[in-house]
């Protein structure tokens, strides 16, 4: 199922880099020093919401990257 918080998630390995985009907004935020087991966990969870608002948010420092679209 769909997540109604989470659009899309992608990891750079290299750099330790999530990124995350929300819904509505299509907003993207990187999320720095995030280790691979952590990405691994919220790619596999079933509430990417609830995940990323008990594990990630709040929890790595995060800079805005692109606006998205709003409805």
């Amino acid at each position: 199922m769909p997540s109604t918080a989470i659009q899309n998630i992608r990891y750079d390995p290299s750099r330790r880099i999530l990124s995350v985009w929300f819904v509505p907004s299509g907003d993207r935020y990187d999320y720095e020093d995030v280790g691979a087991e952590t990405y691994m966990a919220f790619k596999a969870a079933s509430s990417k919401g609830q995940f990323f608002n008990e594990f990630v948010r709040d929890h790595f420092r995060y800079h805005l990257v692109e606006h998205g679209r709003s409805s």
